[in-house]
């Protein structure tokens, strides 16, 4: 199958035919089905992990392949027009993921697990991977390619980006048991390490660094690998002052995250309504 993506994309036919369909919706499936992801574990890696330029390949085919359709339920309430690859995706009783009624919405492509809670309105959008036992919670948004781990919760009006292009780029990695907490951002790449704790309105992406008060030290993306916040992080919004020319003169302070603490006990104690919700 890859080989055969990867030909598709490269080599752009003059009309698509019906084998070329055939593929994308073999694609699509194994997409659906967790089988393949965007991004995977790759221990040899810096970050833990790596891209996969060729799955990010076949959904960008899909979106060339598809065509504009008429997708409402109801076209005078509530038109919906998308492209005729991409339609919502089914669920089952059977498929045992939550969506609580009220307006959410998943793309077709995506993988959502077993035990997987969806709070209304959220959306999940194609090529991510949300897994066993995540909530995503109300006006949250999981992007394109990004990868959630297991018991992970995505608070209120959360941002996940996807980073679908450049293809070698690697999404954003929120890894297993991370708390992100309400009107958060993470973007361009970042991983977020097992277990850490990302506070209320804490963004996180490659051009601010992250300030780690309790190792004494300062992490930065490079031009080569994105932001990576440690395990267990208990990650903040704060600030820096200005240390130079009219800022400094004027007490102009700059945002910054800031690592207050690693997780414990007590912090464990906060948070373990978690299991409750699910």
């Amino acid at each position: 199958m890859q080989a055969e993506i990867e030909r598709l994309f490269e080599e752009k036919p003059a009309a698509y035919t019906g084998a070329h369909f055939e593929l994308f919706a073999e694609f699509k499936t194994a997409l659906n089905e967790g089988r393949v992801r965007a991004a995977e574990a790759c221990p040899s890696a810096p970050t833990g992990w790596r891209a996969n330029a060729w799955v990010k390949k076949g959904i960008l085919v899909g979106f060339r392949m598809g065509t504009i359709v008429d997708m409402s339920v109801d076209p005078e309430r509530q038109p919906f027009f998308d492209k005729s690859t991409y339609p919502v995706k089914r669920f089952s009783a059977q498929t045992q993921v939550r969506i609580v009624p009220g307006g959410s919405s998943i793309r077709d492509g995506a993988y959502v697990a077993p035990g997987v809670v969806c709070m209304p309105p959220m959306y999940i959008n194609v090529g991510a991977y949300v897994d066993e036992g995540a909530m995503v919670d109300s006006h949250a948004l999981v992007g394109s390619c990004a990868q959630i781990g297991k018991k992970c919760h995505i608070s209120a009006a959360s941002q996940i980006g996807g980073v679908l292009e450049p293809v070698g780029a690697l999404p954003v990695i929120v890894e297993d048991e991370v708390l992100v907490g309400g009107n958060s951002g993470i973007y361009e790449g970042t991983v977020v390490k097992r277990r850490a704790v990302v506070g209320t309105g804490t963004i996180l992406n490659r051009s601010t660094p992250v300030y780690d008060l309790v190792r004494r030290t300062v992490y930065k993306a490079t031009d080569e690998e994105p932001l990576v916040i440690p395990e267990e992080a208990v990650i903040v919004a704060g600030s820096r002052a200005v240390t130079q020319g009219p800022g400094k003169d004027w007490g102009i302070s700059v945002y910054t995250p800031v690592i207050v603490k690693y997780r414990d006990s007590q912090t464990d104690t906060k948070i373990q309504l978690e299991d409750l919700l699910r």
